[in-house]
């Protein structure tokens, strides 16, 4: 029957809290607290009921839940006689609490698990002193209550809890009890709360002033300090003056027999990878320029030169490069020669002339 009213009980009291929202802030300080209040025993103890007193220590984890270590004492006396029962014990108990920030009073649900003691007194068979029975187990605790701050340092606390104490040695044939406990209490929470940590005002970045040296307006990498050419285009080769630089692809080893414009076997491979860059790179635009040795005279090496040029702007045009890429072909005849036509003493330089007869790629952005 106890158990019964026990579970309405606390139907009853869990049937108040109502789901409000938290409080950004709350009070972390560390409290002591201090209840009392009657406690109405499992009957199948046969005792009688009896107060309850409880000390703690506990606080805030954050705004709506709080934890407690709490001593709790009771000394009940059996029925129909002197003797006594006395349980004590240290458990821990969680309160979650419902807590408006406005409200003065406020509901809250509690429940923990502790080591609950024992000391129950038998009449003793000759009639003497009596004896008595120890023992330590494990006790689980539940309840709904209300909290109530008073000020900035004091609260107080009702509550309805039931405890159930897993004792199966006291009396044979039980293995448990569970009691019913009514408690008000109060709490006092220790120190001064803190002040609210002020935020460091943050000063506006000033504003970096930009100068001609953190600039770049045509975007060749050249700050417009150091841009003798500031008009440059996309694509270009720049130095680093910020002017286009002539470059050319190396075509060496595309070289002609003497008086000849034919394409040699061994400069089709040089042509391939000449091929393969300028698929590589769309952008790129090439003059094509075809030179000659000192050999003959400055009509015929012009003609000759431009007839080399045209058979290598004829093999790229064939192997897929626009020719709207390509400038020329152009012959410059013996103008352009890069090794020397004779020897310092006058006579013939075979070598010299052998490179002086080629093709090149000169880019032209």
């Amino acid at each position: 029957m106890q158990k019964k009213l026990l579970c309405a009980a606390l139907l009853s009291g869990i049937a108040l809290s109502q789901s409000v929202f938290a409080q950004d802030a709350y009070d972390d300080r560390w409290y002591v607290s201090g209840s009392v209040g009657p406690t109405l025993m499992d009957s199948d103890r046969e005792v009688r009921n009896e107060w309850q007193g409880g000390l703690g220590l506990g606080k805030f984890l954050s705004p709506n839940l709080s934890l407690d270590a709490e001593l709790k004492y009771v000394n009940p006396m059996r029925e129909g006689s002197e003797l006594l029962w006395s349980q004590y014990g240290l458990g821990l108990t969680a309160r979650y609490h419902f807590r408006d920030a406005g409200a003065t009073w406020w509901p809250y649900v509690a429940a923990g698990v502790g080591a609950w003691r024992h000391e129950s007194e038998f009449s003793s068979f000759d009639g003497g002193r009596p004896r008595q029975l120890e023992g330590t187990n494990v006790e689980v605790h539940a309840g709904v209550g209300l909290q109530a701050d008073l000020n900035d340092r004091f609260s107080m606390r009702t509550e309805l809890m039931a405890r159930l104490d897993t004792d199966n040695e006291s009396l044979a044939g039980q293995s448990g009890y569970t009691d019913l406990m009514a408690n008000i209490g109060f709490t006092v929470k220790l120190g001064d709360i803190a002040a609210p940590v002020e935020p460091t005002p943050v000063e506006p970045e000033a504003v970096p002033v930009k100068t001609c040296a953190d600039m770049d307006d045509d975007g060749d990498g050249v700050n417009n300090c150091d841009d003798k050419c500031p008009n440059s285009t996309a694509g270009q080769t720049i130095g680093p003056d910020g002017c286009p630089v002539p470059v050319t692809i190396d075509l060496r080893g595309v070289n002609f027999d003497f008086d000849k414009a034919t394409l040699r076997p061994d400069a089709v491979a040089i042509l391939n990878e000449a091929v393969s860059i300028l698929k590589q790179y769309q952008d790129l635009k090439v003059e094509v320029a075809g030179h000659t040795d000192a050999k003959g005279t400055d009509a015929y090496n012009q003609k000759l030169s431009e007839s080399r040029a045209k058979a290598v702007y004829d093999y790229l045009t064939s192997n897929g490069i626009d020719s709207a890429r390509l400038a020329g072909p152009n012959g410059y005849g013996e103008a352009r020669p890069i090794a020397p036509n004779t020897n310092a003493d006058g006579s013939d330089n075979p070598e010299g002339r052998a490179q002086n007869r080629r093709t090149e790629l000169n880019v032209q952005n």
